[in-house]
Formats: C-alpha cells, structure tokens, sequence
C-alpha cells in the first residue's frame, strides 16, 4: 500500500487553500498530492482505504506526506475517520473572518451562476455559508482527539500581511526546512474575481464535479491549476469596491459571534479586535 499522510489542511475553504497547496507542493520535503480536495473523508468515504492510499502512490521519501481538503472541519464524521484511520497526524486550519469567508464564497456562487441574486438570500437558502464560519464548533471535534500540539490554528489575515512569516509558522510546524517564496508566490493574495462568461465557468464547474466524482481528482487538479485555463475563464476584481451590504454583515456576525468567543477562550486569539468585530 502506498504511504498515508501525517498531514492534512481540513479547512475553511475561502481561507488560503490554494494559496496553501501551490506553495507546499515546491517544497522539497513535502509530498502533496496534485490535486487538493480529495473529499475522502467526507464525501468518498465509502471507496475504501486502497482508493485513498493509491492517490499518494508517488510519495517517496518526503518526510511529510499530505492532503489539502477545506471541508473536513465541518463534517460531523471527518474527525474521527481521520483518527481512525491515520491516527495522530497533524493537522491544521485558516481562521478568516466569517463574514468575508461567507462574503468570497457566494461571490464564488455568483461567478458560476448558481444560488440566488442577493448575498441575503443566499445566506437563508445556502446553509453553507454560515455553517463553514463555524470554525469552534469544528474544531472542537478535533481536538477531542487529537492533542493540543499537533493541531496548527493560522490566521487568513497573518497570510495576506505577511505571506513568508505566515509560511514559516507552517514549515515550523511540519518541521521541514523554511522555504523561501518567489515573488510570484509573495503577490498571491487569494485575489478576487469574476467569471468572463458565467456560463462558460458554471460548464466548467459541472465538468469538474463529474470528473472528480469519476475518479479523476488528478485530471482536475491539473486543469484548475493552468494559468492559461484560470486567465481564459475568469478576469480579476477589486475587493474593495464589492462588499456585502451592512445589514447582512450584522446578521453573520450575530448568528457567529458565539463561535468567534469559543475561539478566543480556546486559543487566546485576539480575533474581534483583528477582525473589526469589536
């Protein structure tokens, strides 16, 4: 069988994952595989451990071998099936703030069509957008099982000051080598955008959800990937200039706060004042 991780990102999405994944994958004692978001286990779960250890079939000798999935956090399953069957791997996550996470994935929505017209009607009838800023209640499941000391808790906006720092702490945790970012990997800050054809991008996505149900994780990694494919399908946006509207910032904060004082309690993380929520 091939070799399992001792690693594993399981969340937020809207958080870095990408950003995450695309530098780790460089580096020299990391084994990655070349897709992130495998869905194993959430999703795929029932295509067995075989199917699993085959997508690390060419891990070698890394000293860490790993899987980058933003869900995991949320499934109320994730957790132990990981302990189960990995045992005490390590893990991490990237605490954004839940109103942008919620505001940069019905943005994500929009540009390929799907959901409703107004971020106020998505969070009503997109229960997504509000359960994935449940980030204490997620990791509480995890830290019922696994120690304090292999569960690594970032910060989104440490990653879009600070991208190398942000980096560091990561390869410190791993207890890998620091890797120095290029230029190119210092300017990427999970940048915004728009779909050139909302129709064009919403065939794109169907497209992949069946090839990824299909088996086909490594095919849509590398396509997602391509410069060329991400310039032809999407074109950047200012961030500042599209917020959500007041009144639904209030409503997520009001269904969350608990969530962002269970966080503080816990890791001593000064979120409110770094997310504005005081």
């Amino acid at each position: 069988m091939s070799r399992l991780p001792n690693f594993l990102y399981v969340g937020p999405d809207k958080a870095g994952s990408s950003w995450l994944h695309e530098v780790l994958v460089k580096h020299p004692e990391v084994y990655l595989t070349p897709a992130k978001d495998l869905y194993y286990f959430d999703r795929y779960h029932d295509r067995g451990i075989e199917w699993y250890a085959s997508q690390f079939r060419d891990a070698r000798g890394e000293s860490v071998v790993g899987e980058v999935c933003q869900d995991y956090l949320f499934h109320p399953e994730a957790a132990a099936r990981i302990h189960d069957t990995l045992g005490p791997v390590k893990v991490m996550v990237c605490l954004r703030d839940p109103v942008d996470r919620a505001w940069s994935s019905y943005l994500y929505m929009r540009k390929h069509g799907i959901g409703p017209d107004t971020f106020a009607e998505a969070l009503a009838s997109r229960p997504e957008l509000l359960e994935h800023g449940r980030y204490a209640t997620g990791l509480d499941r995890f830290l019922s099982r696994f120690p304090r000391h292999l569960v690594h808790v970032a910060v989104f906006d440490d990653l879009v000051a600070d991208p190398q720092g942000f980096l560091d702490a990561v390869t410190d945790f791993l207890d890998v080598d620091p890797l120095p970012l290029s230029p190119k990997d210092l300017a990427a800050r999970l940048p915004a955008a728009k779909a050139r054809s909302v129709r064009l991008a919403s065939a794109a996505r169907r497209s992949a959800d069946w090839v990824r149900e299909h088996d086909g994780a490594r095919l849509v990694g590398r396509v997602k990937r391509s410069p060329l494919v991400q310039r032809a399908l999407y074109q950047p946006i200012d961030r500042r200039a599209v917020r959500p509207p007041a009144e639904d910032v209030v409503a997520v904060r009001s269904a969350l706060e608990p969530e962002v004082d269970a966080l503080e309690q816990t890791f001593g993380l000064p979120l409110r004042q770094s997310w504005g929520w005081s």
